[in-house]
Parts: structure tokens; C-alpha cells; sequence
């Protein structure tokens, strides 16, 4: 099976092209730049380097969000189009599932995270399960920070923070934790699109007509759009 990863729903754009156990190519970038812009040229140079022409994929992946409303949207937008142009089968996956794979080794619990705004996160909680699976234990939700502190503290395992957004709350974590937080390396911070595409590889295709990206909350004109409404 040939995959193609895209993700787009945070600072990093990510894509990746799998066939079956082996990565063929990747490309990740952390810059504070335009993804829609970029990622068509990202992946038109990624399937050119290893040689995969687009009618061989079998599915596109993608990242459905939680993250950047604009990221989630462009990710979301480009990977429905080439699934229905190109006729494949389209995988959503959870951004916060594709970034906790840097502690799927780890051994406790993994816990990763995007800054939400007003001191909240868009986290969830990630471990073995009874079976030995790494798989998402506590459902993906966007949460205050102490209230999600809270509810770790009643862990009882050492717990693995992972996300470029660590260094807004590390500080409040510690204090909180202690000894129980363990801060991931550099290199664990960015989720990786080859991660993507495997975990895609093994996961339902969705209805590409009716398939919507994970925001988890509402944006900001939204809401205010709706208080104007008296709703």
C-alpha cells in the first residue's frame, strides 16, 4: 500500500510518502511560514524524489486537527481533493495522536499538547493499553491547564510531555508534577508525517464527502458571532 501523509494543522508542515514497512520520503519544516502556499509544491517535490506518480497511492492521510483553524483547514481542503480527483480512500487522523508517537517507547504515560489560548491546551492522554497497544486513554479535548493537571497528578506513572507549545507551560507543569513530568528532547516536538502514514495505514478510510476536520472548540469569530445572535 502506498501512502501519502500530509499535515498541515500547526506550525509544522509535514509530508510524507509510505509504501507498506518503508518510509519513502519525507519533509518537515517548523518555520512560521504560509502552509498554502507551500504544501502543494511540498508534495509534488516529495512523490518527484521517490518516484511514486499520484494515480499509484492507494490512500491520502491526513492530519484533521486539533491545531490552527487555517492549517486544519488547508490540510483538511488539499487532502479531500486529491482523494476525490484521484479517486482513493481519505484517513483522518487526530494531530494530537500523530505528535504523541515521540513516547510510544516511553515507559508511562505520553502526553501531548497544543497551546489553545487563555491558558487552555488541546491535549489528551496516550499510553499502553491492557494488550500492550499505544493508543489514546483519555479522549482528545481541549481543557484549562490546572484542571488538566489536576486529573494527572491522580496517574501513577512518570508522564512524557511532548509540543513546541511545552515551553508556554512547562514552568506551571513542573511546579505542579514534580518529579512525576518528564520533558521530551528537542527532536521529540514535531510530529513526524511518516508517523502519520503508518498509523493511517491501518485505520478505517472515511466518507470523503462528509468528512470535517477536529477543531474541538469554535473559533473566536464564532463565538462572538453567536453571542451577537443571543445564542
Amino acid at each position: 500500500m502506498k501512502v501519502l501523509a500530509i499535515d498541515t494543522s500547526n506550525l509544522v508542515m509535514g509530508i510524507s510518502v509510505l509504501d507498506e514497512g518503508k518510509v519513502l520520503g519525507e519533509y518537515i519544516t517548523n518555520l512560521k511560514k504560509n502552509h498554502s502556499i507551500r504544501v502543494m509544491p511540498a508534495i509534488e517535490e516529495v512523490l518527484k524524489e521517490t518516484g511514486v506518480k499520484p494515480a499509484e497511492l492507494d490512500r491520502i492521510v491526513v492530519a484533521k486537527g486539533p491545531g490552527s483553524y487555517t492549517g486544519v483547514r488547508i490540510g483538511v481542503t488539499i487532502a479531500k481533493t486529491l482523494a476525490w480527483t484521484l479517486k482513493k480512500e481519505l484517513v483522518g487522523i487526530s494531530s494530537l495522536e500523530v505528535l504523541a508517537q515521540s513516547g510510544k517507547y516511553f515507559d508511562g504515560y505520553t502526553v501531548p499538547l497544543f497551546d489553545a489560548r487563555r491558558t487552555q491546551l488541546f491535549t489528551g492522554l496516550y499510553g499502553r493499553n491492557d494488550s500492550g497497544e499505544f493508543q489514546n486513554l483519555w479522549e482528545d479535548g481541549i481543557i484549562l491547564l490546572k484542571d488538566w493537571l489536576d486529573k494527572l497528578q491522580e496517574l501513577d506513572k512518570k508522564i512524557l510531555f511532548v509540543g513546541n507549545d511545552l515551553p508556554l507551560h512547562q514552568e506551571t507543569i513542573q511546579n505542579v508534577l514534580g518529579d512525576q513530568a518528564v520533558f521530551g528532547q528537542v527532536s521529540d516536538h514535531n510530529p513526524r508525517p511518516s508517523e502519520l502514514g503508518r498509523i493511517g495505514m491501518t485505520s478505517e478510510p472515511v466518507d470523503i464527502h462528509s468528512f470535517t476536520p477536529s477543531y474541538l472548540q469554535l473559533a473566536e469569530a464564532e463565538v462572538n458571532w453567536l453571542k451577537s445572535q443571543g445564542k
